[in-house]
């Protein structure tokens, strides 16, 4: 299970993508549809037409990594008139993953306190 950092950017491909690609492909939709640097260190998630596979690419400081879910039974909650790329929290990209749709929900925010000493 990926855990992203907070204020790590989380990229969702406005269409589908051919589930068919792997690193090489996928770098160049970033590169082609999304017009962002692969290698940012950003997550990147391409999902097929039927809504039950997702793949996330992101670099590790020295290579690429390849996540991959498929659903055997459902789909994923994803938003069908998607014209743009979507900007995820790391927080949606955890609903979209358990099967919510993350569109719908809202997470409470974050509180900062400065210390009293």
């Amino acid at each position: 299970m990926i855990f992203p950092s907070p204020n790590l950017k989380v990229w969702l491909s406005s269409r589908p993508s051919d589930m068919r690609k792997s690193i090489d492909g996928l770098s160049f939709l970033v590169v082609d549809a999304l017009k962002l640097e692969p290698t940012s260190g950003e997550l990147f998630i391409f999902y097929n037409k039927n809504f039950n596979k997702l793949k996330i690419l992101y670099w590790d400081n020295n290579g690429f990594c390849l996540w991959y879910k498929r659903l055997e039974k459902q789909r994923f909650k994803l938003p069908k008139d998607n014209s743009e790329s979507l900007v995820l929290t790391a927080q949606q990209l955890r609903w979209l993953l358990e099967g919510l749709d993350f569109t719908k929900m809202k997470g409470n925010t974050q509180l900062k306190y400065d210390t009293f000493f």
